[in-house]
């Protein structure tokens, strides 16, 4: 074993194992041990080096506890959003800064660990039975220090009208610190809910961040689900979201990627009975020398399913992304509908892409279409901007921005909208002068 395995054993040895899902943590850790870190070898890593994190002696057992005020807390939170918030500080339950004393009727919301006490019978039906562990060393990671991290239980023909926002805040420790957060999201039948994953980091923190997010979705269930990853650039994001639909259910997933030196976003939806439906769009902006890679997957399973999926990057500097989406439709999965699209637009010319959509369909009557494109900037749009007496740096500011609203105005949550326009519009130059353009 080398010593980079080793210290999240040597981690795990510390930790408090004996509750009734220590079996399948340590099972978990076997499965860590015997893979390792993925490695470009493997055609799923092929151009993500994780190479920087193995290297560092990332540990979550920490003996300093990281103090967080308020005002740190609230310049962070959606402006008058009335929500349901759970909030983590370096990976840590914060009840001090979580919203959980009045929750509607029909819903949990709870830390993970607590949860694990609390409702065994649910945990045992529904933990780690949409995340497998064979299939990332990453998402095995992950369950063998399951802790701290939200489990959300939506009661059948409930309506959530609060959003549920999940808070995860990073800020400098005296070690290097990993997280490994695991959320747990149940929807009962005919369930309505909107819940929001936030991760974000100060004081450019050094950290690795291994999130795991599982979702069932029971019949004609329905959640819109966004994650909005702002992690200090000198942090590691793993993350991975794992969906079971049922019939008639239905998933909005908005990935949004603006911050991480490393980042890895996994999403893979089985639409496993008849009517379900799956929606993916994505956002990343990139610059210096970031890395930031999207593998999507949506299995087919069943017959009359629909997936759409539209992902869009903006690469800048150095930086480097990439976009694999696969589509599979299975064996007598007929009648179904799959669109995928992976649009990119360089701004220097050092930035690079690598975009590879896939179809594999194994039903003859399917209606699918792919494609990519990779651009820069129109140059006669350029040419009529300045005709206006706009100069050439707003000019490019302002059809980066349109280039990037294109996916960000197909949101409908107000809130979330409005805060990635403006987060968009603050990576740009000029970034005043665009705002009184586009009036944010």
């Amino acid at each position: 074993m080398n010593d980079n395995i080793q210290n999240y054993v040597s981690d795990f040895e510390r930790l408090k194992n004996d509750d009734w899902f220590a079996e399948s943590r340590y099972t978990a850790l076997k499965l860590f041990k015997e893979s390792g870190f993925p490695n470009s070898k493997l055609e799923n890593w092929k151009y993500t080096d994780v190479r920087p994190i193995k290297r560092k002696s990332f540990s979550n057992v920490s003996e300093v506890t990281v103090s967080v005020s308020a005002e740190e807390v609230n310049a962070i939170r959606f402006d008058d959003l009335d929500c349901i918030e759970i909030v983590f500080i370096n990976g840590m339950f914060s009840k001090e800064h979580s919203s959980l004393s009045a929750l509607d009727k029909g819903i949990v919301v709870e830390n993970m660990l607590d949860a694990l006490a609390n409702d065994k019978d649910l945990l045992t039906k529904h933990l780690t039975k949409y995340a497998n562990d064979n299939v990332s060393p990453f998402i095995a990671l992950n369950t063998a220090f399951i802790k701290n991290g939200t489990f959300i239980n939506v009661a059948p023909n409930t309506l959530i009208e609060k959003p549920i926002n999940i808070l995860y805040l990073s800020k400098e420790s005296n070690g290097a610190l990993a997280i490994h957060p695991r959320n747990l999201i149940v929807m009962g039948e005919n369930s309505e809910a909107t819940i929001i994953e936030s991760y974000i980091g100060l004081d450019n923190a050094n950290y690795f961040t291994n999130s795991v997010t599982e979702v069932t979705l029971s019949p004609s269930a329905n959640l819109k689900h966004y994650k909005i990853q702002q992690e200090s650039l000198n942090a590691y994001h793993i993350g991975n979201l794992n969906v079971m639909q049922g019939k008639d259910s239905k998933l909005e997933s908005h990935s949004i990627s603006l911050g991480g030196a490393l980042v890895r976003n996994d999403i893979h939806g089985q639409l496993a009975a008849e009517g379900a439906e799956i929606i993916m769009n994505g956002l990343y902006m990139t610059g210096n020398k970031q890395h930031v890679d999207n593998h999507t997957r949506i299995d087919h399973l069943k017959p009359r399913t629909l997936s759409t999926e539209n992902y869009r990057g903006v690469l800048n500097g150095k930086s480097r992304a990439v976009f694999n989406g696969k589509v599979i439709v299975h064996k007598d999965a007929q009648k179904i509908e799959a669109h995928q699209h992976n649009a990119n637009l360089l701004l220097s010319d050092d930035a690079e892409i690598d975009t590879k959509p896939e179809l594999e369909i194994y039903a003859d009557d399917v209606k699918c279409t792919h494609g990519a494109t990779v651009g820069q900037l129109d140059q006669n749009m350029l040419f009529y901007l300045r005709s206006r007496a706009i100069d050439e740096e707003t000019a490019r500011s302002l059809l980066t921005y349109a280039f990037a609203d294109e996916l960000i105005s197909n949101i409908s949550f107000a809130p979330i909208r409005n805060r990635l326009e403006r987060l968009v519009i603050g990576q740009l130059p000029d970034a005043a002068l665009i705002r009184e353009f586009t009036n944010e």
